[in-house]
Order: C-alpha cells, then sequence, then structure tokens
C-alpha cells in the first residue's frame, strides 16, 4: 500500500487486519504520520488478538529502487506481493494550481515508478485513488462514470493521466491486469474511537478539518468561498461520505478483481447525496452543539459549484452501500480533533 499512513489509508488498514491481511506501507510521511499505524495496530488486535503487525517503509515512490526492494524482499521471503493500493500522491486542488510542477512529478512520475515495478514482478492487481476531480462542470446533475471528462486543475489532471496509463496497460494485457479507478468524492469523519483521523500539514485545503479547527478556536472563522453558485443556496454543493464506507469500498473493491476476470473498472464512491457548504456547517453546529464563525469570500480557481455522485455501479458490482450518516461524519471528526487537538 502506498501513502498508507494518511487519512484514509490508515483507515483501510483497520478493514485489512480484520480479514487477516498482510499489509506493506510504503510512505514518505511528507503529508501523514507513522503514528497513524501505530493506532491502527491498537484499534484492531482489540477485536482481532491475531491481527499481523504492519510493515512500514518511509521512502518516496519517486524513487523506484525503494519500491523494488520491498517487492523483491517479500520474494526473498516467500510472500510475494500480490495487490497494491494506490493512495500516495499529492492532492490539493490550491497547492496543485501554484506548484504543478511538483504534482506531475509525486502523482504522475512516481506512478509511473510503481507500475514498471508492479510489472516487474509480475503483480498485475491495483486499486488505484482517483478522483471525482476529473470530472467537468455537471450543471447540478449526478455525475456517472461516463459523465464529461474535463478536470479544470492540475491535480485532477494528474489523476487522469494515471487513469489514462492504467487503461494503457490493460489494452496490452487485457488477460493480465486487474484495475479498479475509484473515483473519490469528499470523505470526511474519522474512526469512532477517535484514535486516527485526519491530520493535515499547516492550514488545511479541504473544508472539513478546517470547520474542526475553527470549531476548536484554531482559527477565528470558516472562510466559505462563493455564495451565488447556481445551487440550492448558492455554496457549493459536494457528496460527502465517511472515511470509514469509502475504506470498505477499497476492500469490497480488491474483494471484486480478485474474484473478477483481468479487467478495468471506473468506480464512484460517493454517498449519492449533495449537501451545501452552509449545510455541513449546520450539522456539524446542530450535532455537536458548537459555534461555527464563518464568512463569505470570493471564489477560489479551480473549483466547481457541484460534485455529486451516481454510485450506482458501486452499489450494484461490489455489494457495497455507504451506511454512515451526515451526523455521524460530523460527530465523529470532531471527536477526532478533540481527543487530539494537536494531531498525532
Amino acid at each position: 500500500m502506498t501513502g498508507g499512513g494518511g487519512f484514509i489509508g490508515s483507515h483501510l488498514c483497520i478493514s485489512l487486519l480484520k480479514k487477516n491481511l498482510e499489509i506493506i506501507v510504503l510512505d514518505s510521511f511528507i503529508n501523514s504520520n507513522k503514528k497513524s499505524l501505530k493506532r491502527v495496530y491498537e484499534i484492531s488486535i482489540v477485536n482481532n488478538k491475531n491481527a499481523l503487525p504492519i510493515k512500514i517503509t518511509k521512502g518516496d515512490i519517486r524513487n523506484i529502487e525503494e519500491i523494488d526492494c520491498l517487492f523483491s524482499q517479500s520474494i526473498k521471503e516467500g510472500n510475494p506481493i500480490e495487490a497494491v493500493f494506490h493512495f500516495a500522491g499529492l492532492k490539493s486542488v490550491r497547492e496543485s494550481i501554484l506548484n504543478p510542477l511538483e504534482y506531475w512529478d509525486v502523482n504522475v512520475n512516481g506512478s509511473i515508478n510503481l507500475l514498471k515495478t508492479m510489472d516487474k514482478y509480475h503483480c498485475k492487481t491495483i486499486v488505484f485513488s482517483s478522483s471525482a476531480t476529473i470530472y467537468g462542470l455537471s450543471k447540478n446533475c449526478l455525475l456517472h462514470e461516463d459523465s464529461a471528462i474535463n478536470p479544470n486543475n492540475p491535480y485532477g489532471k494528474t489523476k487522469l493521466t494515471v487513469e489514462n496509463l492504467l487503461y494503457d496497460l490493460h489494452k496490452k494485457n487485457p488477460d493480465k491486469w486487474r484495475i479498479a479507478n475509484l473515483r473519490y468524492f469528499n470523505p470526511i469523519g474519522a474512526h469512532p474511537s477517535g484514535l486516527i483521523g485526519e491530520e493535515p500539514k499547516g492550514v488545511p485545503n479541504n473544508i472539513f478539518p478546517y470547520i474542526c479547527k475553527v470549531a476548536a478556536g484554531i482559527y477565528k472563522e470558516l472562510k466559505i468561498y462563493g455564495d451565488d453558485w447556481q445551487t440550492k443556496d448558492g455554496t457549493g454543493v459536494r457528496d460527502y461520505i465517511h472515511v470509514l464506507d469509502l475504506a470498505d469500498g477499497h476492500l469490497a473493491a480488491l474483494d471484486y478483481l480478485l474474484k473478477s476476470k483481468p479487467q478495468i473498472i471506473n468506480l464512484n464512491l460517493g454517498t449519492g447525496k449533495e449537501t451545501s457548504v452552509l449545510e455541513l456547517v449546520n450539522t456539524f453546529q446542530k450535532v455537536n452543539n458548537i459555534f461555527i464563525p464563518y464568512k463569505i469570500t470570493k471564489k477560489r480557481v479551480g473549483d466547481l459549484p457541484y460534485l455529486v455522485a451516481n454510485n450506482s455501479n458501486a452499489i450494484k458490482y461490489l455489494n457495497w452501500c455507504p451506511t454512515r450518516s451526515l451526523n455521524e461524519m460530523c460527530e465523529d471528526g470532531w471527536r477526532w480533533q478533540m481527543l487530539n487537538p494537536n494531531g498525532y
């Protein structure tokens, strides 16, 4: 698993350990914390005394020698890597506009290194962390996997490029590669224990951790970027999904790939429910009984008014369905913030 120490990867590790699966994590920990994986193991052994320790390697996917070493070592130990969850990458729309070269280097060149190594060692099953940002303007309708693809920022373009690369790999060897491109919408929340959650480095680029830090008094107020979008209340509309539901979707995707014939499949992972920024703020205030001061400011370059999933294919093919409510997302995310005011 690349990037396994991050927000989504760490929550997926819990799901994998429940299945007694062996996990190898490669992470640079530039935007994550190694302590998250220690806590994952603490959570896991409570319910599964036989949970296997996570093998952790600090490394950068731009260094192909480090990736190669993991694959070769696993073979020497008689336990070759059978599948990869690929989370590693930079993920801020705003930062990608300011630093496009860095985003193309990490997200695309790093992925090329990973895929070269997988191909070399005949590991041809991958679940890729893609994004709903690859879609274009949706005109306030649910996005299907066949909706128009037109990313309007470098981050989305790098994700689409990796998807295209994976498509080319599968086209070359359609009887060998098993690939799932999982297009995330907006994962929020945290594990209900409060032991692991989202810990952005510096000022958060995503709205939910920023809301949590405003609630905690770390920041004075929340900035809402625009109130004149063509949406129900003028603020941006998104599809928020609990990070544990997202993790379950990854496990279901791997299970689907391993039980099916070689293929490439694109799947939206979202709830299919639309929530505006103001609705998210109001829900957070209500369920946690706390006030969130906010200020309307100008729109940001690269933002879209509406991103909500049609998740029917994920439900159909993966036998998966998100079950956790927006209330739970807000409660669990706030619990993480309260118990970990300084992060890990």
